[in-house]
């Protein structure tokens, strides 16, 4: 009996709200998944097998998706409250913030003009030792030396990986070494512009703010690196307006993309999200090998494997530098 006669929670009520949740968990977690790998294997499909070669217009067309549905999302459905921009300090650390992310996001994408998803996948898997790299040159925090001792394997995997793989290009190794740099670097000096209390905006809003502002970067770079995009756009959607559905898309799941890493980290814990994480690289070497038929080696499949075990064991020597 309950005190005042109230009834008691019924079992299978409970049970069926747990099952709900779960479910729920386990599909936003397979849409994340499907959007990251999604967006992915479709860059590489525009930019190399179906080749339209302008990543800084690709991702333009990003962050203008970006902006868009961010405030559509934010402004009308509220799937989060608005954060106001509340000083021009705060805004031009945003733009620092926006010139970062564009560098990384069209480094990325032009490196998957020249290399195949699973080997990009690799490389990517570093951000780990630049994350530390520049924590220690711009905030001189230093890491335990085993957190450092487990970068070793991360970088030794790439680099034997570099050695083995069948397809390896310089241009883009250099380009996705940037896209990765760049992608750490904006990690940090988040960390550094907003860390006071009034500045801080969680990832959705920051969004919503460092896309129209990536746009205003890109549309120069595009006008005078991409000679006559448009043109050749609109006469690729003459022959096959197939090009306009895929870019549409492409850019649809380029939001999706942060929408779902925001409701995941939302609904997970930060054990399951690290697990996660790890996986998901995993994954998309391996969809991309099915789809894309790229050659892999025994070498460059050990390397990744190699560094996969190295992020894993980074993120739990910071898990437990950082327990009190």
């Amino acid at each position: 009996m309950t005190a005042k006669g109230g009834a008691a929670p019924s079992p299978g009520g409970a049970g069926a709200a747990a099952g709900t949740g779960r479910f729920f968990t386990v599909g936003l977690v397979t849409a994340w998944y499907s959007s990251n790998i999604g967006v992915l294997l479709l860059n590489k499909y525009l930019l190399s097998n179906y080749g339209f070669k302008y990543p800084i217009f690709l991702t333009m067309c990003h962050m203008s998706a970006c902006a868009l549905l961010s405030y559509a999302a934010i402004a009308w459905l509220r799937v989060v409250p608005m954060q106001l921009v509340r000083s021009r300090v705060q805004l031009a650390k945003i733009a620092a913030l926006s010139l970062v992310f564009c560098g990384s996001v069209v480094s990325g994408n032009v490196s998957l003009r020249y290399l195949p998803v699973s080997f990009n996948q690799a490389v990517g898997a570093t951000t780990p030792f630049f994350t530390a790299v520049f924590a220690y040159i711009m905030t001189v925090k230093r890491e335990s030396w085993v957190t450092y001792l487990t970068l070793v394997p991360v970088v030794t995997g790439v680099i034997i990986a570099s050695g083995g793989e069948p397809s390896f290009h310089l241009f883009g190794f250099i380009m996705c070494i940037g896209a990765t740099a760049a992608r750490a670097l904006k990690t940090v000096l988040q960390g550094i512009l907003l860390s006071s209390e009034g500045e801080k905006l969680n990832s959705m809003n920051l969004l919503l703010y460092m896309a129209p502002i990536a746009v205003i970067f890109l549309l120069p770079a595009t006008i005078f690196m991409e000679d006559n995009v448009v043109g050749v756009t609109i006469q690729l959607a003459k022959k096959d307006f197939t090009i306009v559905w895929l870019l549409l898309f492409n850019s649809c799941l380029a939001y999706f993309v942060n929408l779902t890493n925001f409701l995941v980290t939302k609904h997970t814990s930060a054990l399951t999200l690290q697990v996660l994480g790890n996986a998901k690289g995993a994954v998309a070497v391996v969809v991309s090998i099915m789809i894309f038929r790229n050659p892999v080696s025994i070498t460059g499949m050990l390397g990744y494997t190699l560094t996969v075990i190295g992020v894993i064991l980074y993120s739990e020597s910071k898990k437990r530098s950082n327990k009190p």
